[in-house]
């Protein structure tokens, strides 16, 4: 920098001083304060061109120069003091404005110009950018960074169902006692109930159950008679857009609640899983199972594979049901499943949809 002032000098006592006498009153107080540093070298500048002007000879604005020269003058006594605190950040500041100012073997480079000529890259030694000014503004990316950050929020969709297994005894009247070969249709009502359970739908017993006394156990928390245990059914897609859960040994609670009663499994159980999903068309839901099951939709009966009997298919097309359900596309709705284990060997549990997003419920 002293270097090109010296230049500058010249040129002054020739009649043309540069247009940085004008700027650098303006620019005097923000070098000053935000880069105290910098104030020692600045006072220098400002002195040769309040020469500059009074060597040529023509009118100057002696309010710039006089503010300059008084900005500068405080720059050096701010920067005196920063350096007794900050030494090492001085003798940076120092060694950068030194090498800011040297030239290349004596050439000028692009930066540079003649005496009496000044560019935009002259004028800009004397500009403070936005960051000289403001070192705590926040950049647009760090304000966006942030606000995605808390708009975006943690993915309500989980590929993992919670279900509550209640286990039961084998002496319950409703367990080890009926036997079946196909699903028995109509033991629950078609509308789910308002505590969010099966509603029984006879007054008594039926052929595969014992009445709706017994039946109430199956889903309720009874002490006692039953213990609720809590899993995770994990769903994996098993082909693009086809998410899947397969147990044909389905015995989640071995050992567990009333244990296995003698038996090589704990066999007499029943599953709740509740959870919501948004309807989009094309999703079907199929359960592959034994024994009972129960499927509800927006709190309407959707696969019906009551009693006990073999593994069986029950599948839901929502599209072709979406009227009977009450489903719109883009809405999110409930789906409620309830199971029954209740007679020993196989125990079977398979579900398949296109369905890719669960928010537990």
């Amino acid at each position: 920098m002293m270097a090109a002032m010296a230049g500058s000098e010249d040129g002054n006592r020739a009649g043309s001083c540069p247009r940085g006498v004008r700027q650098v009153a303006g620019n005097a107080s923000r070098w000053a304060y935000t880069n105290p540093a910098m104030a020692a070298t600045l006072a220098v500048s400002v002195a040769a061109l309040v020469s500059c002007s009074s060597g040529a000879g023509r009118e100057t604005d002696d309010s710039q120069i006089t503010s300059a020269t008084q900005v500068a003058t405080a720059g050096t006594d701010t920067a005196a003091t920063a350096s007794e605190t900050m030494p090492e950040t001085s003798e940076s500041a120092s060694t950068t404005a030194e090498t800011t100012g040297e030239t290349t073997g004596g050439e000028t480079t692009d930066s540079e110009t003649t005496a009496g000529e000044t560019t935009d890259s002259d004028t800009s030694v004397f500009t403070t950018s936005a960051s000289d000014t403001d070192p705590f503004t926040t950049s647009d990316s760090d304000t966006n960074s942030a606000s995605d950050s808390d708009s975006t929020g943690p993915d309500p969709c989980n590929e993992v169902l919670m279900a509550t297994i209640r286990d039961m005894q084998q002496a319950h009247p409703d367990f080890e006692t009926f036997t079946g070969d196909n699903a028995y249709p109509g033991i629950v009502e078609s509308e789910l109930g308002d505590d969010g359970k099966p509603v029984y739908a006879h007054p008594g017993g039926t052929e595969q159950t014992t009445g709706p006394g017994e039946f109430f156990q199956w889903y309720h928390d009874v002490p006692g008679v039953n213990q609720a245990i809590d899993i995770q059914i994990p769903l994996t897609e098993i082909m693009p857009g086809v998410f899947s859960f397969d147990d044909p040994a389905f015995f989640p609670i071995d050992n567990q609640g009333w244990g296995n009663e003698g038996n090589v499994h704990n066999y007499h159980f029943t599953t709740e899983i509740h959870m919501a999903f948004t309807y989009k068309p094309g999703q079907v839901f199929t359960f592959i199972g034994d024994d009972d099951l129960w499927t509800f939709i927006n709190g309407k009966l959707a696969i019906d594979l009551g009693g006990l009997h073999p593994a069986l298919t029950g599948t839901v097309d929502l599209d072709a049901q979406a009227q009977a359900l009450g489903l719109t596309p883009g809405e999110t709705y409930a789906m409620d499943i309830f199971h029954a284990e209740r007679h020993r060997e196989d125990s079977n549990f398979r579900i398949d949809t296109t369905i890719d997003c669960f928010i537990p419920q």
